[in-house]
């Protein structure tokens, strides 16, 4: 059986192959399914699963503009049903390569890890 960082670092896997295959659906999978889902980012917090989903579609709209996703962890620290991970995110594409730092809060909830609140800048 995996422990929680191992099972934490395969969802940030499958986020990273899930996007840079286009597929933002199934990106989305890593993080909590409730409208108490916090995302915060250059607009503010944004509230709920859907409206992250619909912000990202409508931010991403092509795989052109998603590009290739790249994260690099610095920081996890778990302890019992929670863990907070700090870490890089880099996009290459073919007109500019943005790229900036997340906070992610994690709960351990029905036995899987999923992200419940994202600050990324």
């Amino acid at each position: 059986m995996k422990n929680d960082k191992q099972e934490i670092l395969a969802v940030m896997d499958m986020q990273e192959k899930a996007w840079n295959n286009g597929n933002i659906d199934e990106f989305m999978q890593g993080y909590w399914q409730s409208d108490s889902l916090m995302f915060i980012g250059k607009n503010g917090i944004k509230y709920g699963w859907q409206t992250t989903l619909e912000n990202y579609k409508k931010s991403y709209p092509d795989k052109a503009t998603m590009g290739k996703l790249q994260f690099e962890t610095i920081k996890l620290e778990i302890s019992g049903d929670i863990a907070y991970m700090l870490g890089k995110w880099s996009l290459e594409r073919a007109a500019d390569n943005p790229n900036g730092y997340f906070t992610l809060y994690w709960k351990k909830i029905n036995a899987e890890w999923v992200i419940t609140i994202d600050h990324t800048s």
